[in-house]
């Protein structure tokens, strides 16, 4: 860590970063597509989000392990370096860098201008949802840049505001006693069924709502008391989002039904909210969900503007002497940011050209790098697992139990996303290409 780098969050921002991040807008219109893979079964959707939660509960259980260890700055990027190689490091940084943070940043933000469209009635076309998209991100990378302290601020804000719809259902649901609203009549009425193991496929998919939890790991020198603060992040971060999807799932099924919510789609929180709060609920609800998805878009940002910085600290960059600087007043390397902003910025372009030629149809840029992001967590549980048969490790459940069911739930998502996606060979291909060149530029420059 730079010496002048000065530890300004506190553990609830870092639990706010993995809140703030896994929740987005997908659970407010995830009901749905849990009951439709378990044919309404409401039982099996809790089951779903449980094994979904594996990923994160565990994963983060084991990288704590590896966070206690060292002093590494980065986060994973140090984790690499420090325990499978700096060549290693080099090249998953590059790759979370140049790919998956930009690229998950420019859809969060594409979708919030979807929904801002919504909000305000406009005319919603691709070129306006990518234009909103971009103000939000400038103005996040704005933020980040010249007050820190608002951006985290704003962090914890936006989480606490997103919590409030969500355990307020919950609540709801808990003390509901009337009957289920009857389906309407514009709307095809669609039954409970029996999938027998069909409800598996549901595990994917809802593995991908719990991404984007370890970015909270580059801002681990930043934190005061690291040692303690941020193993408790891993730990109770998750917990709570598991918590969350929980409590939300179980109250709207409890208020509207399956059979409501199998029928009427992503329509269903549309109609709780006119349901619960009259006619103004839904423009209510939409507010509820574009904070919701923008504190995803600053949480993913003030990850992302840290990378750079970190990469350029080991000499894993070019120019890594005036990238690494940090500024006394900002607290951060300004440099940093602003190509972490320059990368976002060419990955929107990208998003943009994808979605309006068709090129990669029903899917998005984001899908390139959270796949493969999965592939490269599987060296660090194995890691840890090594770590346990070592002696260095006492506790079985930290050393074999944690990391064991973490790599179960990470080839979850890998398989699923190799299943639904004819592109992920290419995908994954793109990825390798990446951190090949941020392998070899390390290895170059260590012989220099």
């Amino acid at each position: 860590m730079e010496e002048n780098t000065k530890r300004h969050f506190g553990l609830f921002t870092a639990i706010s970063m993995i809140v703030g991040i896994c929740i987005g807008s997908g659970i407010f219109f995830k009901a749905d597509d849990i009951l439709r893979y378990t044919g309404g079964n409401v039982f099996l959707g809790v089951v779903v989000l449980c094994i979904g939660a594996f990923n994160i509960v565990f994963g983060g259980i084991s990288l704590t392990e590896l966070s206690l260890r060292t002093e590494k700055n980065g986060g994973i990027v140090g984790y690499f370096e420090e325990f499978i190689s700096s060549k290693m490091g080099s090249a998953f940084g590059w790759f979370q860098t140049f790919v998956y943070l930009p690229t998950i940043t420019s859809v969060v933000a594409w979708v919030a201008g979807i929904y801002t469209c919504i909000l305000l009635g406009i005319n919603s076309t691709l070129e306006i949802q990518v234009l909103l998209g971009l103000i939000f991100v400038s103005f996040f990378y704005l933020v980040n840049i010249f007050n820190y302290r608002f951006a985290g601020f704003f962090q914890n804000m936006t989480t606490l505001t997103k919590l409030i719809p969500l355990f307020g259902i919950a609540i709801i649901g808990f003390f509901w006693t009337k009957s289920n609203p009857s389906i309407p009549a514009n709307v095809q009425a669609v039954s409970t069924s029996n999938v027998g193991w069909g409800w598996l496929a549901a595990l994917a998919p809802v593995a991908f709502s719990y991404d984007g939890w370890p970015v909270v790991t580059s801002i681990t020198n930043e934190i005061h008391r690291p040692k303690r603060n941020m193993p408790l992040a891993l730990i109770i971060g998750p917990l709570v989002v598991l918590g969350v999807y929980l409590s939300y799932f179980l109250g709207i099924t409890k208020v509207l039904g399956a059979e409501y919510i199998l029928s009427t789609g992503d329509r269903a929180i549309y109609d709780l909210g006119e349901l619960l709060l009259g006619k103004q609920g839904q423009f209510v609800l939409l507010i509820f969900v574009i904070v919701s998805v923008l504190g995803v878009v600053n949480g993913i940002v003030l990850g992302s503007t840290r990378m750079p910085q970190a990469l350029a600290s080991k000499n894993m960059l070019p120019q890594s002497e005036r990238i690494k600087r940090i500024d006394e007043k900002k607290q951060l390397s300004v440099a940093s940011c602003w190509i972490s902003y320059g990368i976002t910025l060419l990955w929107m372009l990208v998003h943009y050209i994808t979605q309006k030629t068709g090129m990669i149809s029903g899917s998005d840029v984001s899908e390139i790098a959270i796949v493969f992001s999965y592939i490269c967590y599987l060296f660090l549980y194995v890691k840890v697992i090594q770590m346990k048969k070592a002696g260095k490790i006492k506790s079985i459940f930290k050393g074999y139990i944690a990391p064991v069911f973490a790599i179960f739930g990470a080839i979850i998502i890998v398989i699923g996303g190799i299943i639904s996606n004819p592109y992920m060979p290419i995908y994954i291909l793109i990825c390798l290409l990446v951190c090949a060149f941020g392998y070899f530029y390390y290895q170059r420059k260590k012989i220099e």
